[in-house]
């Protein structure tokens, strides 16, 4: 059976595995770019509370993403929630570290006149700071996506969602005429998922990013 044909007869379910692959990564990503500008905005104020932030999430990467998966399994059980646990972790990096960089590259002299027209730290924050730091946020944001569509398909040794499945079920009948078919569908959508999820990072930055910012 030739590739085009294996996808024909398969579509139903590569769709449906990759619509599973893309919803994990968009919620992970969601919870990882909540706790990672959190933390860069608890961090950002400080040299040693960002450097050990910036420390800590990158100890994350460290660590093999199916021996992350494989300690979790015991705490969790298979499927879905240790492919959440560990996906957020390791998203957090590019995330938090890009916040702090973003946050300390905001200009003292604009942070000071919103000061001095009478905003709280509070609205500092919302409105001039953060909006500010967005543009490297985003980045980061656009960085761990690519980076947790490939670690996703791991998630497939715990019975986790995604196009891991298809991947782990050519490995496994590896010599029979599917086999190739198989890891080479799996590997070609998490792809297309990606260039997707890129693409629309692109359209949000345009959207929420001003040009004078952009520029």
């Amino acid at each position: 059976m030739s590739f085009w044909e294996y996808l024909g007869n398969r579509h139903q379910q590569l769709l449906a595995d990759a619509c599973q692959h893309a919803s994990v990564v968009f919620q992970c990503m969601v919870v990882a770019t909540v706790i990672g500008v959190l933390i860069g905005v608890v961090t950002y104020g400080s040299g040693w509370a960002g450097n050990l932030a910036t420390t800590a999430t990158s100890t994350m990467l460290t660590v093999p993403s199916l021996a992350m998966i494989g300690l979790l399994i015991p705490a969790v059980g298979l499927g879905v929630p240790p492919t959440v646990i560990a996906l957020t972790l390791y998203g957090l990096l590019p995330v938090a570290r890009n916040a702090i960089v973003g946050l300390r590259g905001v200009d003292p002299s604009l942070v000071d006149a919103a000061k001095g027209i009478g905003m709280s730290r509070v609205m500092r924050l919302v409105r001039v700071e953060l909006p500010l730091a967005w543009p490297p946020v985003l980045s980061g944001i656009r960085v761990s996506t690519q980076m947790l569509m490939g670690i996703a398909a791991i998630a497939a040794y715990a019975s986790g969602p995604g196009l891991g499945n298809e991947i782990f079920r050519g490995i496994a009948s590896l010599g029979s005429r599917n086999a190739l078919n198989q890891v080479l569908a799996g590997t070609l959508g998490i792809i297309v998922l990606a260039l997707l999820f890129d693409a629309a990072y692109v359209v949000v930055g345009r959207l929420t990013i001003a040009r004078g910012i952009r520029a």
